[in-house]
């Protein structure tokens, strides 16, 4: 492992050297671990940064899974540009070849990505507005058109590194961030029920197989496909997390949530039922709130905007928020992503 490290860019030691500090710091007794740097054997993806010594792969030493979270977030603090969840057994990081202060975590899909409308064609997921229905599917697998509600993130400078997940048969590719979920067919599946099966895109691999639209005979509907390859890619199209009534959606053909953080669809959704109703009743309400006479909160005034057809605001909606800090509070650090929420690096 030394020789592995020494083999490393000067960049992504000193980060290594600044996070092991604040490791200590944090954990008292507790020291970095570094379980792969350079590979000299093969074993990663071609496009592995490892093979360029940008990348390494830590614990803490003494492998308590419950730190792993905060460990994530010192390894972001202590500068490098790329960090992300890639199993329960390890935090990976890496560096890029240039500087970056971009942030690298959230929960969203790029705004290059399109979803189907029920009017007939396809709309890029940064042009959604409240009014839109897209295709997406309930909890029994059927397709149906959905009402797009809001973005539970929308920032149109992002640049983020997406998971790009990519099927043969059909051939399909999907992008979207490392904490978002993605329905994963269970192994014995033939037929779409998707409901049960979610996991953070950090997680998918290569032989799992996800929901894509399949058109046989002039009939459409969800089909497992095998993911063919999973892949890193840095993309400076901003980034997006469209909510739907039905909490699901079609974004370039593949079945995804719309939730993210927690892996659990059902709970996240069960979540958002308070918002969904008062959506509604605020869609309700919208034609007599067309003075625009204020003296409500800011939250409610957000959404009868939206309701209104207005362009939804930028950055994490506040119910999200809301959500996340509970979260912190009420559930084990091991069920949310660490990198669920958006982290800046200065």
């Amino acid at each position: 492992m030394r020789r592995s490290l020494e083999r490393c860019e000067e960049r992504c030691k000193d980060k290594l050297n600044a996070l092991a500090i604040s490791v200590m710091n944090q954990w008292p007794g507790v020291k970095l671990r570094v379980t792969e740097g350079w590979d000299e054997d093969g074993h990663h993806s071609e496009e592995s940064l490892h093979y360029e010594g940008r990348a390494v792969d830590i614990t803490t030493s003494d492998r308590d899974r419950s730190k792993y979270g905060m460990l994530a977030r010192l390894a972001v603090e202590a500068g490098f540009d790329w960090v992300y969840y890639e199993s329960k057994a390890h935090i990976h990081c890496s560096v890029k070849a240039e500087n970056s202060v971009a942030a690298k975590s959230g929960g969203c899909f790029p705004g290059s990505a399109t979803v189907h409308l029920e009017q007939g064609g396809t709309k890029l997921v940064k042009d959604l507005r409240p009014g839109d229905r897209v295709l997406a599917a309930d909890d029994q697998g059927r397709l149906l058109y959905s009402d797009f509600l809001t973005f539970l993130d929308r920032d149109e400078g992002a640049k983020k590194v997406f998971y790009v997940i990519e099927t043969l048969e059909p051939r399909e590719r999907l992008l979207l961030t490392a904490a978002h979920l993605l329905f994963v067919a269970p192994h014995n599946d033939s037929g779409p029920t998707p409901g049960p099966s979610a996991l953070f895109a950090s997680r998918v691999r290569p032989g799992q197989r996800v929901y894509v639209v399949a058109e046989r005979g002039g009939d459409r509907r969800l089909l497992p496909a095998a993911v063919h390859s999973v892949t890193l890619r840095e993309e400076e199209a901003g980034a997006y997390a469209p909510l739907t009534a039905h909490g699901t959606i079609l974004i370039n053909r593949v079945l995804a949530s719309c939730y993210a953080v927690i892996e659990e669809h059902s709970w996240a959704h069960r979540a958002f039922a308070p918002f969904r109703l008062a959506h509604a009743l605020l869609a309700a309400l919208a034609p007599a709130r067309t003075d625009g006479g204020g003296g409500g909160s800011l939250p409610a005034a957000q959404s009868a905007a939206e309701v209104r057809g207005a362009e939804p605001t930028a950055g994490i909606h506040w119910y999200s928020q809301l959500l996340y800090h509970i979260g912190t509070w009420l559930l084990d650090s091991e069920t949310m992503h660490p990198l669920g929420m958006a982290v800046k690096s200065s």
